[in-house]
């Protein structure tokens, strides 16, 4: 394994610490030298971002306080596609927004196991209760 590739397993707690107060373009350079051959025309490709925002986020000429949560979790998607393991909140502390809580997806997906774990009267009875919120948000 040459020093630019990155074995997903390897992140631990100090090499959290090591990249604490990293902005996006330290980030992205970061992650681009853990890939093999990949560049920032590649980055913008994968992600659907124009290659003149994702350059202009890595020389520091455009703010990235304001960039679409989607994005963010598009270039994530692209650097695990890559093979190179990386969080989400990575990519939001570097670009100084908050992270926003679960996509509707993850929170519907932490209900249905929740739901699955339950016993089946217990089921039926959060169905019902579920039903009621839903009258109750109706007449709201």
């Amino acid at each position: 394994m040459s020093s630019h590739q990155h074995d997903p397993g390897e992140q631990g707690p100090a090499e959290d610490r090591a990249h604490q107060g990293e902005d996006l373009a330290a980030l992205l350079s970061r992650l681009l030298d853990q890939t093999s051959g990949r560049n920032q025309k590649d980055l913008a490709a994968a992600a659907g971002i124009p290659y003149a925002t994702v350059n202009a986020w890595m020389n520091r000429t455009r703010g990235t306080s304001r960039i679409d949560p989607d994005k963010l979790r598009a270039l994530r998607e692209v650097f695990r596609s890559w093979g190179v393991s990386v969080k989400v909140s990575d990519f939001f502390a570097a670009a100084g927004q908050p992270v926003p809580g679960p996509t509707d997806v993850e929170r519907e997906a932490r209900l249905l196991k929740l739901y699955r774990q339950l016993p089946e009267e217990r089921q039926r009875d959060l169905v019902r209760d579920a039903e009621a919120m839903l009258r109750v948000s109706r007449v709201s």
